[in-house]
């Protein structure tokens, strides 16, 4: 298999050529040749699997040859070493991908690229620095994925303001090959840097940049991993049921990963867009019209984004516009108040917390939920409540528990360098690093 730009299929890469440049040289996006449909006989096969090997199986039908299976094998079980739950609570149930090292869902795309990203730089002893805008988990989990990783320095980029306390305090304290950089300005801005830097040829060749944001097809395939697992376990146990799943998005890249995995032949009847207010795919959906927008800061902050960069893999997947979208997608959004009003009332009546992006996704099951009360949804779970203590304490009138992975960073002193989001002082700066 190999890859293409969004903009020009003529740009062709393999995988680990799109893995370790992120952008195709246009500035278009890295799509697969084409995806891989499994057979019901294999799906029967890959039901039976753990999560790591059944990664490691979708794996290799990206990845062909360019590694061998004992070490795409070795790679996944590396990579998830921690669980993927399905958790009930009250009427309703959660896809918990909170329970990685950052207790956020882009740690299993975080820990897949790093080991992938480690294991082709060895091979032919490179380097990469890898540029990467947060709206809040991202970051801590390209971190995590890359920390400490020979050949590799990481420079995050987040919004001054636009992340919690603890989002903060995990990117601002990983130090050695981690460098945080605050931006003045918003999520758009941190995003449109990186992406200037990658359009600058010379400057990014000079520098050997990587992206590790969701434009990085990296970070997209293995988001079809925990999809294609939870479908099919779901669908033993409830054979008769159309499996839906309500996604907290923002970027589109974990609804990217979850239309990848209904292609390859996961048993999903129907995928829900979760938005906040900043909701230009939501309104595509109702109106046919996609108009980005500068993002406004939310409760739910790591969905900040006004101009979602994986709406372009969507709509080379499904052109057609909303007309076609919408066979395949539903969309809904929700005010900061229908957001802590939801969590509060759900952490009274069932002893379960979420976090604010969970809960803007359970507002969308139960919404989706009225119109169809004979389908099973499945609600995302992104991230541990405990990573917006502070934004959900007042809500339920104490703060949430740090799990462990927490509560050891925050005594540590922060580091981090602050700039205007300008691509000249971004460039001198980094200059001065690499």
């Amino acid at each position: 298999m190999h890859f293409f730009s969004t903009t020009n299929s003529e740009l062709k890469a393999t995988f680990r050529e799109a893995l370790l440049s992120g952008l195709a040289p246009d500035g278009g996006l890295y799509v697969p040749s084409g995806i891989p449909e499994f057979t019901d006989q294999e799906l029967e096969y890959l039901a039976t699997l753990s999560f790591s090997e059944l990664a490691a199986q979708v794996t290799r039908v990206f990845v062909g040859d360019e590694i061998p299976e004992p070490d795409i094998d070795r790679l996944c079980a590396q990579a998830y070493d921690f669980p993927i739950t399905l958790q009930a609570a009250g009427n309703d149930l959660f896809l918990e991908l909170f329970h990685g090292p950052t207790a956020a869902f882009k740690d299993i795309a975080g820990q897949f690229m790093g080991h992938a990203v480690s294991y082709f730089l060895q091979k032919k002893s490179l380097k990469r620095n890898i540029l990467v805008a947060t709206s809040g988990d991202t970051g801590g989990a390209i971190g995590a994925g890359f920390q400490d990783l020979p050949g590799v320095k990481v420079f995050i980029l987040f919004p001054r303001g636009g992340v919690s306390s603890v989002q903060r305090q995990q990117l601002c304290t990983m130090g050695g090959n981690i460098q945080a950089i605050e931006i003045e300005g918003s999520f758009d801005d941190c995003q449109s840097l990186v992406k200037q830097a990658f359009a600058d040829r010379a400057f990014n060749d000079r520098f050997n940049l990587m992206s590790a944001n969701s434009i990085n097809v990296g970070r997209v395939i293995p988001q079809s991993f925990y999809y294609l697992w939870a479908s099919l376990q779901l669908q033993k146990k409830y054979p008769n049921k159309n499996i839906i799943f309500s996604v907290p998005s923002g970027n589109l890249g974990n609804i990217t990963g979850a239309y990848l995995a209904k292609k390859m032949g996961a048993p999903i009847h129907h995928l829900i867009v979760a938005n906040n207010i900043n909701n230009p795919f939501v309104e595509l959906l109702h109106t046919g019209e996609f108009r980005p927008r500068p993002s406004i800061h939310t409760l739910s902050n790591a969905m900040d984004i006004g101009h979602p960069n994986n709406y372009y893999r969507i709509n080379y997947f499904l052109p057609g516009g909303a007309k076609t979208l919408n066979t395949l997608f539903s969309g809904y959004s929700f005010t900061d108040q229908e957001t802590a009003d939801n969590l509060a009332t759900f952490y009274r009546n069932n002893n379960y917390l979420m976090c604010p992006h969970t809960s803007v996704g359970h507002l969308a099951t139960q919404t989706y939920k009225e119109l169809h009360p004979e389908d099973l949804v499945v609600t995302v779970a992104t991230a541990h409540s405990a990573k917006f203590k502070d934004e959900v304490a007042p809500i339920i009138g104490k703060s949430p528990i740090l799990p462990p992975t927490l509560a050891r960073i925050m005594a540590y002193t922060p580091e981090v360098d602050l700039l205007t989001p300008t691509l000249d002082e971004l460039k001198s700066y980094l200059q001065t690093k690499i």
